[in-house]
Parts: C-alpha cells; sequence; structure tokens
C-alpha cells in the first residue's frame, strides 16, 4: 500500500490543503484508515477502493473522525489518479451519493473537477445561532448586513457566516472546545466558513474544523461549494456564473477554490493538486 500525499488547490507543495490518498484501499477495514488519517494529520485523507475504468468508491477520514464528503481530497485524489492513468472521467462513489470527477490539462497544469451531489440551504435556529456567534467570538456588529447567517449543504452541512470586512476575518480567534461542543450537538460534521465578500464574485474564507481535530482548513472545497447554493438561494448571484474562494493565507497556506454555480443542481468545484515529497 502506497500513502500519497497531495497540497490540493494550489499549485505548490507549500500551499493549498494537504491531503492524504491511498489509491489501493480495498484491504483496509475502517479502522485502518482512520489510523492513517491520525498518523498523516492532514485536514482530510481519502481512501479508493473498488477501481474499475471509470468509477470507484471512497471514504474520507479527517485526524479524529470519518466525513461523509472532502472536496479537496477529491481533488487531490483526482489529480494523482491522471497522473498514473491519463486525465479523463471517474464515477466516484461516495457516502452522499455519486460524484463526477473530470480532470484535465489547463495552462499546462492538471486540474481536477467535481460535481457535488444537488445542494440545500436552510435557516439556523436563533439560539443556535447566538451560540455559534458567542464561539466565534463574534458580534451582531462584525456581520455584513446583506448575508444571513445560513446553513447550507453541497456534500456537508455549513453554517455560514460572512463578515463585514477583512480585518474581522484577519483576527478571527475562536473557541474550538466549546465550537466542537456545539457542532457535535448540531451534527455539523465538517466546517464553519466564515466568508467576506472582496468583490461580487470573489471571496475570501477562513474555515475553522473541530471536529475533525483540525483548528483551521486551509482549503475548504465543500464549504466553497456551499457558499455557492447560499448565494444562488438567496439571489446574490445571477447563474450561471464562477465564483473564486480565496483561503488558507492565515495558516500560512494559500489557495484559491472556483467554483462554477448553475442555475440549479450540484455545483462543480475546481482547482489543482501538487504531490508533497516524504
Amino acid at each position: 500500500m502506497e500513502i500519497l500525499r497531495y497540497a490540493a488547490f494550489t499549485d505548490r507543495p507549500d500551499g493549498g490543503n494537504p491531503a492524504g490518498v491511498v489509491l489501493d484501499a480495498d484491504d483496509l477495514a475502517p479502522a485502518q484508515m482512520q489510523a492513517i488519517a491520525a498518523d498523516l494529520g492532514y485536514a482530510e485523507s481519502a481512501f479508493v477502493s473498488r477501481r474499475v475504468p471509470g468509477a470507484a468508491t471512497v471514504r474520507y477520514f479527517a485526524p479524529e473522525a470519518e466525513i461523509p464528503f472532502c472536496g479537496h481530497a477529491t481533488i487531490a485524489t483526482g489529480v494523482a489518479l491522471a497522473e498514473r492513468e491519463g486525465p479523463g472521467r471517474l464515477v466516484l462513489s461516495s457516502p452522499v451519493g455519486p460524484l463526477d470527477l473530470r480532470t484535465g490539462m489547463v495552462d499546462d497544469r492538471l486540474v481536477a473537477s467535481l460535481v457535488t451531489v444537488g445542494p440545500w440551504v436552510a435557516a439556523i435556529d436563533p439560539t443556535v445561532r447566538a451560540e455559534l456567534l458567542r464561539h466565534l467570538r463574534l458580534a451582531e456588529e462584525d456581520l455584513t448586513d446583506d448575508l444571513p447567517v445560513m446553513l447550507s449543504f453541497a456534500g456537508n452541512v455549513h453554517p455560514i457566516v460572512a463578515v463585514r470586512d477583512t480585518a474581522i476575518l484577519r483576527r478571527l480567534d475562536y473557541d474550538y472546545d466549546g465550537l466542537k461542543q456545539l457542532m457535535a450537538a448540531q451534527g455539523w460534521g465538517a466546517t464553519v466558513a466564515v466568508v467576506h465578500r472582496l468583490a461580487p464574485h470573489v471571496f475570501e474564507a477562513r474555515n475553522p474544523f473541530p471536529p475533525g481535530g483540525v483548528r483551521e482548513d486551509p482549503a475548504t472545497g465543500s464549504a466553497a461549494a456551499s457558499l455557492g447554493a447560499y448565494l444562488r438561494a438567496l439571489g446574490r448571484i445571477a447563474p450561471p456564473v464562477r465564483l473564486t474562494v480565496h483561503q488558507g493565507a492565515d495558516v500560512g497556506r494559500p489557495s484559491v477554490i472556483t467554483v462554477d454555480v448553475p442555475p440549479d443542481g450540484g455545483l462543480t468545484v475546481s482547482g489543482g493538486a501538487v504531490r508533497i515529497s516524504g
């Protein structure tokens, strides 16, 4: 068994979000996958099994728990397979449903694109909203007026919290234990997307990830897709449109995530990935 290491949503090994990738995980039990993910210590690792031409099964593990879906590890998996077998299309059977994964060359580098499962957007209970802001150490005056705090799903449930300026995003310092307990109680197994709108179609984001045992995720493809679904549901964008999400600079691993938002259905998340030596 070979454990590969890739940085996704970047063009350099010290940027983006690192992911472990195991392309032949058929003989691994879930406990072994969990142990490998914990040993790697990355936000998530992908374990691929039942590979046949054009299809495979994937599972995702963070250091402390299995995760239903992970965007950056899927992008890393696509690039890893394309480097070995050539670019093309692959349908991944995942815990959240089938994922359409495609790889190809863009500007002389491999880029992977995945189409998410169908998204949904929902209101958040006012009491839960107040507790979420308390653990994020954000006040009402820190939030933007036109983008309400809501829940959005495009593979994982992400609370979307939009702040009014970059300075608020930069100084984000949340209560790790308190947020972890709240997210466990609510069944939120991924990240909280704290975002700021830089331009109509450009955002910057920070993503606390205590359910996975990671303080902050450097690049979160599922949260970027959920942001696109949220903006579409609220009518804050006019699809079809392409969003760009900048993330990871605050933890020293800058990343760029592209999200293509159609008028309806799943969203397409795209990015490159590069091999990390070691």
